[in-house]
């Protein structure tokens, strides 16, 4: 099924991206790979895992980062269906010190990329624990998507709308 589809079945509508916060793109984009800086939750979540925050919460915050990662990949390549496969997430929890439940929190956006991509969504994975994030954000995840090129330019099609202006 179609990504886009999934997501209207599933009732799920991709907030705007939100711009990065220091000197850097949210994507960058080398032949068939797209490479996502690292996002958080969207709003002012706060918190750190195992003290202000649970594994459930971190859960869906790591889903809710999902949603934002996803937002940049349609943003940049203008569609969800020209993601041949997510490669691989690297997901980071700001956690107190021996905590050891990283996978069950970053799980919640590896289920959220299965439940829409399917096969295309599963990943290799790294999920680590982190002394402090930015903004002392819960989760901090970043991704690297396969393109599915059919016969369009490597340069995404954002790129390609300010270029024709």
């Amino acid at each position: 099924m179609s990504a886009e589809k999934k997501l209207k079945e599933l009732g799920i509508q991709l907030g705007a991206v939100t711009p990065p916060v220091a000197n850097y793109v949210n994507a960058v984009r080398t032949g068939n790979l797209l490479y996502l800086a690292g996002k958080g939750p969207a709003g002012s979540v706060t918190g750190i895992v195992g003290k202000d925050i649970t594994v459930e919460q971190a859960y869906g915050h790591a889903r809710t980062t999902g949603l934002n990662l996803m937002a940049v990949m349609k943003d940049e390549l203008g569609s969800l269906d020209r993601v041949k496969r997510i490669v691989k997430v690297l997901g980071m929890v700001n956690a107190v010190p021996g905590f050891t439940d990283q996978p069950k929190v970053i799980n919640g956006c590896s289920d959220l990329f299965v439940e829409v991509f399917g096969e295309r969504g599963k990943h290799a994975r790294s999920a680590v624990g982190m002394g402090s994030l930015p903004n002392n954000i819960p989760v901090e995840i970043e991704v690297i998507v396969e393109v599915e090129n059919r016969g369009q330019s490597p340069i995404s099609s954002k790129r390609k709308k300010k270029r024709r202006k």
